[in-house]
């Protein structure tokens, strides 16, 4: 699973965004106009152009009718359909503002709704462009509306100064809550795909350990059928030397025995580790995380010790698809970026587990150290990047999903750097490079004394 796989290739923003949510928020400004419209008129008397103001109101009440009536409820807006909304609303209410004294209105604040929800559900063009838009009404109707006027005939007005600083207000106001809403919405895009992410690499690991059990099952069960088919027709053989066309017959049965218990073998493989071996000696878990990555060209240097105020024998941890997934990224990462060599090191108390994966490459970049494990760190990588590792994508996906998972697992992790970056070569360390640490409690990660085994089970 990379960035760049098709899961990646996110829908536009506006997908998320459907036609019954902008009615229904729609209705809910309609109703507030018609509520404060009548309140002007009725119980200060304000000197209104109530035909205009009706229009204005009326011209919302028939967009959404117009929508009820053509789109289906469910409909979901494609970017271009829900920019245009937006900019209906926008415009309708510095319309209706424009009537009703410009921004001596104190309703004049909500035009900065229809650019929140753009920030929120739209791409950058569109937000950009209604909130240009939006800074372009509130400067017009700042300059030109029609006054509002009481009953006496009175026109109100408010101070010069506070008029503009209600006018810088809204500027500021669009731009704050645009570029706010908007870095709150990609997050939580990003951390939406990134979890996603995070699941589909389980379950594909969960399903991977299904499948060795059954094969391993399968093996065991057929084990004994197969020796009994081996040894019968061993005997066979010894009884029809003086048959030729049976005694060919009854080596082909052996000889097809064999062939079966080397198939179920080499597949039963997994399945022996995955499934039936709940739990294994701390060594041969990471060992087996590891694997994948043990013959890309760099020295993988394994270290298992207790930690030196005792003298433990080596756990027995719990063998957990989480566990297997999240190390084995942690290693990848690792030989990634190592000149020659990664070392393994997992040393453990009574208490806790402590395992730290280092590297004698140029450690994390400084920039994202304090980022190290979110998702999407970085949006592109460079041509030196591409030249230097063409395989790596570069996202911090897979940071992100070995940090999860192990997580899951009860781990701690934190990731910094060993090396000082501004010592020559001949002057670094061997171990110079990035050092991820993962620390679990002994309650979470070893395995309670005798559970080694799990039982087989029938397959049904």
């Amino acid at each position: 699973m990379t960035a760049a796989s098709p899961l990646y290739e996110r829908p536009e923003r506006a997908d998320w965004l459907r036609m019954r949510t902008l009615i229904l928020l729609r209705w809910m400004a309609i109703v507030g106009q018609m509520a404060a419209l009548l309140v002007a008129d009725r119980h200060y008397g304000l000197q209104l152009p109530l035909g205009l103001c009706l229009l204005a109101v009326g011209s919302a009440v028939i967009a959404n009718l117009v929508s009820i009536y053509i789109f289906p409820q469910n409909k979901r807006l494609t970017e271009t359909e829900a920019m245009l909304t937006l900019l209906f609303d926008l415009s309708q209410l510095s319309f209706l503002l424009y009537l009703t004294g410009g921004l001596t209105n104190p309703f004049a604040l909500l035009i900065l709704a229809p650019v929140t929800v753009s920030a929120s559900a739209l791409e950058l063009r569109s937000t950009i462009l209604l909130g240009a838009m939006a800074v372009f009404f509130v400067t017009l109707i700042a300059f030109f509306n029609v006054p509002l006027r009481a009953a006496s005939g009175e026109v109100l007005q408010v101070p010069g100064i506070f008029g503009f600083g209600f006018w810088l207000s809204l500027i500021i106001g669009i731009l704050f809550l645009g570029l706010y809403s908007r870095r709150v919405a990609t997050e939580m895009h990003s951390m939406s795909d990134a979890l996603l992410a995070t699941q589909m690499a389980l379950a594909r690991e969960q399903k991977l350990t299904d499948l060795g059990g059954v094969i391993a099952a399968a093996a065991h069960e057929l084990g004994t059928p197969l020796a009994t088919i081996k040894l019968v027709s061993s005997e066979m053989i010894d009884e029809l030397q003086d048959n030729p066309d049976l005694l060919d017959d009854a080596r082909l049965i052996r000889e097809q025995a064999d062939r079966c218990r080397d198939i179920l073998r080499s597949m039963g493989k997994a399945g022996k580790e995955d499934l039936h071996l709940r739990a294994a000696p701390l060594g041969t878990v990471l060992r087996e995380a590891a694997e994948p990555h043990l013959a890309r060209g760099k020295e993988v240097i394994f270290t298992f010790a207790p930690d030196s105020r005792g003298d433990l024998p080596e756990p027995i941890i719990l063998r957990r698809p989480e566990l297997i997934h999240g190390v084995r990224n942690l290693v990848q990462n690792a030989v990634d970026f190592a000149h020659s060599r990664v070392w393994v090191d997992a040393s453990w108390t009574l208490r806790n587990l402590t395992l730290r994966i280092i590297d004698d490459g140029e450690g994390f970049p400084p920039g994202v150290l304090g980022r190290i494990g979110d998702p999407f760190v970085r949006a592109r990588r460079s041509a030196q990047d591409v030249a230097a590792r063409p395989g790596y994508e570069g996202m911090g996906l897979g940071l992100f999903i070995a940090k999860t998972l192990l997580e899951r697992t009860g781990a701690d992790l934190s990731f910094a750097n060993a090396g000082d970056p501004f010592l020559t070569p001949e002057e670094r360390p061997d171990r110079s490079g990035a050092i991820v640490e993962v620390i679990w409690p002994a309650s979470a990660i070893f395995a309670p004394k005798g559970q080694a085994l799990g039982e087989n089970r029938l397959i049904t």
